[in-house]
């Protein structure tokens, strides 16, 4: 099958590649050449204008758009609409807010062309684990997709299978969901991302108070000087807190157990607000992943080591780098 993307970044080149791997056909743009030379070295139709990327796609056109959430992905998706026509569809697989969604599908509908939000968590891992998609958009549109999403999702792989669910979709053990009409796919990445600033945080500050344990002003005999780094590894075997952001925390420590290579300033991107907002919306109770955002917002004028822990997980998982820091050394890929 054909798919044509949009933004070569670290998401959306290792996409591409996957789908290569498994014998799809892709058509790339990107505003750097050298992106778009670099993968077109691998296989890919590269563009030089999105005019041209629309002419090289076969109809109906499937073009998917994978970059930061706001006004270059809205000003790309406007364009696209202005240059594709009835039955071609508009994939927006970034971070974007799920009431965008909600709005752009109205307004392509009015021009025949499809929708679909594509909420996709897997990192710069992701051409090798695969992703974890949660999607929303018309089902017949979906379903007509569904050899892409097959490809790049992470398959049933060695987890074990959950009793109970005979007769389900049986996509979901393949890790990809049709959570339901636009908007749906982003909402529940909304709500993912936000569980991951609080898995994060308690993460963090667990490890502070470990590496706290031997402060002057504990008595002697209740001071412990721990290993760190051996700690986040004996966790992450038969633990009940394992997890790939423990592993990527271990993988951090072991290269550097002061982490001193990051400062512990933490960005948040926007999904951490939006799904406080909503809590606030639908009157639920989010303590743990407010505080979770409140604690991103301290991590900008105090730094501790509870902060170095969250910058070096989201350096891990998604290859995000301080803002003004020198960028730290590549992480090593996870132990299974």
């Amino acid at each position: 099958m054909q798919l044509g993307m949009i933004g070569l970044g670290r998401m959306g080149g290792n996409i591409v590649r996957r789908l290569m791997k498994h014998g799809h056909t892709t058509v790339v743009y990107d505003k750097d050449p050298k992106a778009v030379a670099a993968i077109g070295a691998d296989g890919a139709v590269g563009s030089s204008a999105l005019e041209e990327f629309v002419k090289k796609l076969e109809k109906p056109r499937t073009a998917w758009v994978m970059l930061p959430a706001g006004k270059i992905t809205e000003a790309t998706i406007d364009t696209l609409s202005r240059l594709m026509e009835p039955g071609d569809v508009i994939i927006d697989g970034g971070n974007t807010f799920w009431q965008d969604d909600v709005r752009r599908v109205k307004a392509l509908k009015e021009r025949g062309i499809h929708y679909i939000d594509v909420g996709t968590s897997g990192g710069v891992w992701g051409i090798d684990r695969g992703y974890c998609m949660m999607i929303g958009g018309d089902k017949a549109v979906v379903d007509r997709l569904d050899p892409i999403f097959a490809t790049l999702a992470p398959g049933i792989g060695d987890i074990p299978r959950t009793g109970g669910r005979e007769g389900r979709d049986p996509r979901i053990e393949q890790g990809y969901i049709h959570a339901g009409p636009v908007g749906a796919g982003h909402f529940v990445k909304m709500v993912h991302n936000g569980i991951e600033y609080g898995l994060m945080q308690a993460y963090a500050e667990g490890f502070d108070i470990l590496k706290n344990a031997n402060i002057d002003a504990l008595p002697v005999d209740h001071r412990f000087n721990l290993d760190i780094p051996d700690i986040a590894e004996v966790w992450r075997r038969g633990s009940v807190i394992p997890s790939w952001l423990l592993d990527l925390t271990s993988s951090a420590l072991a290269r550097n157990d002061t982490l001193d290579n990051y400062s512990g300033f933490v960005e948040d991107s926007g999904e951490g607000r939006w799904t406080v907002n909503a809590a606030i919306d639908e009157s639920v109770p989010a303590e743990v992943l407010t505080a979770a955002l409140f604690a991103r917002f301290r991590s900008r004028k105090e730094h501790t080591f509870a902060e170095k822990i969250l910058s070096a997980m989201r350096e891990g998982f998604g290859g995000h780098k301080e803002p003004g820091e020198h960028p730290a050394p590549s992480p090593a890929k996870p132990k299974a």
